[in-house]
């Protein structure tokens, strides 16, 4: 009788853990957002703190700050030549802010040493030594140790299925506005590595699962008449959206950055075009959202997206 009574108090427990860990769900759950995992005490300060990382093709950073200004409305600040990593290296760099979100924009005059490039977020830290140790106790692994960098630290952290996160400090604390709409971080996983990013990814953000679709409609990401598993994130660092899928995609997708929210898709395309983005694929309208890539100047591809199912 305890053995059968301590069976059925661990119950809760182990049911916490199958709902993040990504094990096959009734069909009749399917659409149900999955348990999240107990969040910690997180050293987030504000989604619009969170930069989204852009590395230009060399000379084209004025050409891709114009375009995106011209779509999405914000300023910047003045260009910088400097060293933002460890070792020797030289970019010019300029802060995007935007009312969908902020960009930190780099323009390598040297080769980008290893592993930077790989990394698509900065995510600032209250607490720099804190939000490391944070990292590593969700399981994250530090690529790159703490470094001192013109106005602050930084450090880069990789979560299970190699996913990159530049974590910063700044000695002088900035002072954003908040954003209008909260960027989607776009991130595509195989079926392997899903529950361990999920579970560390979770417990470093303090986020917990919108939504777990098993059955996604795969035209959404260029996959007509095929499903996969879309996974939508909240946190005190932002929105993540995580597509699980067999690595079978159709070009651009896996290549954009971030997701962003737009209330008349048709215009902001308008706007876009005329500034020098071009249309990579779509649009695409399935229920309640319609979505579309493009490319700006520079290189740099993006999702945008009018209606939300989060």
């Amino acid at each position: 009788m305890k053995k059968r009574r301590a069976i059925v108090r661990l119950l809760p427990a182990l049911l916490l853990v199958v709902g993040v860990g990504g094990f096959a769900a009734p069909s009749s759950a399917q659409n149900r957002p999955a348990a999240a995992v107990l969040p910690v005490v997180t050293t987030a300060v504000g989604p619009q703190y969170d930069t989204t990382h852009v590395y230009v093709t060399p000379g084209a950073m004025d050409a891709f700050v114009t375009c995106w200004e011209a779509t999405f409305g914000g300023t910047n600040t003045a260009k910088v030549v400097t060293d933002v990593t460890p070792t020797p290296s030289t970019t010019v760099s300029e802060l995007v802010l935007s009312p969908v979100g902020t960009l930190s924009v780099f323009d390598f005059q040297t080769p980008v040493p290893y592993p930077f490039g790989a990394e698509r977020t900065g995510w600032l830290m209250s607490d720099f030594d804190k939000g490391l140790r944070l990292a590593r106790a969700s399981g994250a692994d530090v690529v790159v140790a703490p470094f001192d960098d013109p106005i602050g630290k930084d450090a880069v952290v990789q979560f299970p299925g190699g996913v990159n996160a530049q974590l910063y400090w700044h000695t002088k604390a900035p002072s954003y506005a908040p954003l209008e709409t909260v960027p989607d971080n776009r991130r595509y996983l195989t079926r392997d590595s899903a529950r361990a990013f999920l579970v560390s990814y979770l417990r470093f953000t303090g986020g917990r699962i919108v939504s777990d679709d098993r059955a996604a409609d795969g035209g959404r990401i260029g996959m007509p008449d095929e499903t996969y598993r879309r996974i939508a994130i909240g946190s005190p660092l932002g929105n993540t959206v995580v597509s699980v899928t067999d690595g079978h995609l159709p070009y651009p997708f896996g290549r954009e950055t971030a997701g962003y929210a737009v209330k008349d898709l048709t215009s902001t395309l308008h706007k876009a075009e005329a500034a020098g983005a071009k249309v990579l694929w779509g649009p695409y309208t399935s229920p309640a959202r319609t979505n579309v890539m493009v490319q700006l100047p520079g290189g740099y591809v993006a999702e945008l997206h009018q209606g939300d199912d989060r």
